[in-house]
């Protein structure tokens, strides 16, 4: 939510995310609900057509991305080239919302941000923009059951983890872990 606040886009305009795990979805599926033009960009074709599946048409892998103007970019990813990538996409006097972060600095040319007169905006938290957030989910605008692949009981934890196959598991990028089970 505090993503999407931050990059300015009213109904209409359109934003590009880079990242379609959990934060990367639900920014896309938060701003769509809000009547903004989301694009959405993975690595793996898997991701893409996940978000696809759960309405989000527009989603793109990294080398088909769409050349064309964007009014926001959101980077959700650990990626070190997509700060500047951001930037490069992003129309001037947009924004560019920083929300991931590489295991490496990123480096942006500031002189591309100040001569296209871009605003770089770093979110850490996301607990300012949780009541809002709640209010999407239980007015209906936004459904985050889609994105959770999976309810687990302690005792397989380690294995959902890992990545083992457990029956009933979906597609999604999140898991549950309920200690009742």
């Amino acid at each position: 939510m505090r993503a999407v606040e931050a990059a300015g886009a009213a109904p209409g305009s359109r934003l590009l995310i880079y990242g379609p795990g959990t934060i990367g979805l639900l920014a896309a599926l938060i701003a769509q609900s809000d009547g903004i033009e989301v694009h959405l960009v993975g690595r793996s074709t898997g991701s893409v057509a996940f978000a696809r599946s759960i309405g989000l048409v527009d989603a793109w892998t990294v080398d088909a991305v769409p050349d064309q103007p964007y009014d926001a970019v959101i980077d959700c990813t650990y990626g070190l080239d997509v700060p500047a990538r951001a930037l490069s996409l992003v129309e001037p006097g947009g924004r560019v919302v920083l929300i991931g972060l590489s295991g490496a600095p990123s480096l942006v040319d500031t002189r591309d941000l100040v001569l296209a007169d871009v605003t770089a905006v770093g979110i850490l938290s996301g607990s300012p923009g949780l009541a809002h957030t709640i209010e999407h989910y239980a007015d209906g605008r936004v459904d985050p059951r889609p994105l959770v692949a999976g309810t687990f009981p302690l005792s397989e934890v380690g294995a959902a983890l890992a990545g083992s196959t457990i029956p009933g598991v979906g597609p999604g990028p999140k898991i549950h872990i309920d200690p009742r089970l």
